[in-house]
Order: structure tokens, then C-alpha cells, then sequence
């Protein structure tokens, strides 16, 4: 008889100390785990024959700005470089699946859609403390009005590669910023453990105020 192997999650070690931050922080600061999604990693020119097909499945047009993303149903398509993207969906739509999107850039010079859902953990971090937080290990200005919702970048959080994007603030109860982060999952636990380090700031002071630190007051 073969054994079946328990499906695990990198962060599931780290999933209550993580939930416990908003306690902790008198509600100023929210770490989520999300469920892993369907990721494609899409290369494709954007002036191509193949952009019409590919926004068309989407529900929306490829983001070109540097450093945007927009939602696409249920998960969002980010801009990665000049002829990059991921697509993400929490569905797991076929519509965008990996097979569907191949298809369409199969025939296009330099076309490539390549499933990478495995490759990512993302956090959500939420609060009137979430852009505070971040900005311990993080060289960006994460100000709203330089990093506001629909802003994306690729860079170094806590000594980790991840990708930030900047959400609605509307979607936080608390009037707070909403900001995913994507990491690698080899990383996570590492991000993981920084965050809660740097966490112990608030967790010490839960009144803390953001508008003490003016440079990330909205």
C-alpha cells in the first residue's frame, strides 16, 4: 500500500502567530495567507496578433505602464516587463489557464505561457500600520501618493525578492492600506519571520500611531 502524502503549505508553521498580528496590534495590522492561485507566467508582444485573443480571454486589456496591475475576474494580471505578465486566478479559470493562453500566443514569435502557480506564496497585509510595516524592509517610497492602488513592483522586502501590489484601500475595514505580497515560496517562511519581527514594534506599543511617521501618513 502506498502512503498518501499530506498536502502542506510553506507558511502553515507560521499561520497563527501570523493571524494572531491583528490581536496583537489592537486591530492596526492584518497578515493573511491567501489560498494558492492559478499563476501563468505570459510572454507576448504587445503589438502582436495575438494581444486581441489574449485580452479578449482576459475580460480586459494587458496592463503596459511599468510597474501596474489590474484585475482580471477573480485574480489580477500584472505587468512584469515590456513583453511579460502574470495572470492569476483564485478560480482557476480555463479561460486563462495555461493551455488556453499557450494557444493563443503559440503561433507569435517569442509566445510563451508557462503554469507557475506553484512558485509564489502571497500575503496579504492590511491595516492603518500595513504600509508602516513594510517599509522596515523595504527601500520604495510606499506613500500613497507614490504607491497608490494599481501601482505594482518587483523588489526586496526584509532581504526577500517579492513582488508588492498596492490594493483598494476600500477593501480594508479599517480605512488601512491593503498591499499583496508576492514571494517565493522557498522564501516565505524567511518573510514570514521578518514580518513578525518587525510586527514586535506594534505588538510592544499596539496604539502606535502612523501619523508619527509623517513620510507614510495618508
Amino acid at each position: 500500500m502506498t502512503a498518501e502524502l499530506a498536502t502542506t503549505h510553506p507558511l502553515d508553521a507560521h499561520a497563527t502567530a501570523l493571524t494572531g498580528l491583528a490581536r496583537d496590534t489592537d486591530g492596526g495590522l492584518s497578515v493573511e495567507v491567501l489560498p494558492t492561485a492559478q499563476s501563468v507566467t505570459l510572454r507576448l508582444d504587445p503589438a502582436g496578433p495575438a494581444r486581441a485573443g489574449v485580452d479578449a480571454a482576459l475580460g480586459t486589456a494587458l496592463p503596459t505602464g511599468a510597474n501596474t496591475w489590474v484585475a482580471a475576474g477573480d485574480g489580477e494580471v500584472v505587468w512584469l516587463g515590456p513583453d511579460e505578465w502574470l495572470v492569476t486566478s483564485r478560480s482557476g479559470n480555463a479561460a486563462v489557464s495555461e493551455a488556453a493562453l499557450r494557444a493563443l500566443v503559440a503561433g507569435e514569435a517569442g509566445g510563451a505561457a508557462v503554469d507557475t502557480s506553484a512558485q509564489r506564496v502571497v500575503l496579504r497585509i492590511g491595516g492603518r500600520l500595513a504600509r508602516e510595516l513594510l517599509s522596515f524592509g523595504c527601500s520604495l517610497d510606499l506613500h500613497p501618493r507614490s504607491f497608490p492602488a494599481g501601482r505594482s513592483a518587483q523588489t526586496l522586502l526584509g532581504g526577500a525578492g517579492v513582488l508588492l501590489l498596492a490594493r483598494d484601500a476600500a477593501a480594508d475595514a479599517d480605512g488601512g492600506a491593503v498591499l499583496d505580497v508576492h514571494v517565493r515560496s522557498s522564501f516565505a517562511g524567511h518573510l514570514a519571520d521578518w514580518l513578525l519581527d518587525a510586527a514586535q514594534e506594534f505588538r510592544d506599543d499596539p496604539a502606535a500611531d502612523p501619523a508619527a511617521s509623517p513620510a507614510l501618513a495618508g
